[in-house]
């Protein structure tokens, strides 16, 4: 189920939003801010990947055999 959302844009924002559109990279505006918030959710996860990665590497996380050993 989809939930709509209204949000305000510059004109200059609205401007990239609509080249991206009449150019064909994106179907619609609301395409166009759907793939946005994509891309930040995929980086936002990247980075807690790399600071998990950080955190094994100085030693200062815990190697889980199993999920049981959340418990």
């Amino acid at each position: 189920m989809r939930s709509i959302v209204n949000i305000s844009l510059t004109p200059q924002l609205d401007e990239i939003v609509t080249k991206a559109v009449s150019t064909g990279q994106f179907a619609s505006k609301s395409e166009f801010i759907r793939s946005l918030l994509r891309n930040w959710a995929e980086d936002k996860l990247l980075s807690e990947l790399k600071l998990s990665q950080q955190e094994l590497n100085q030693n200062k996380g815990k190697l889980l055999g199993s999920l049981k050993d959340l418990r």
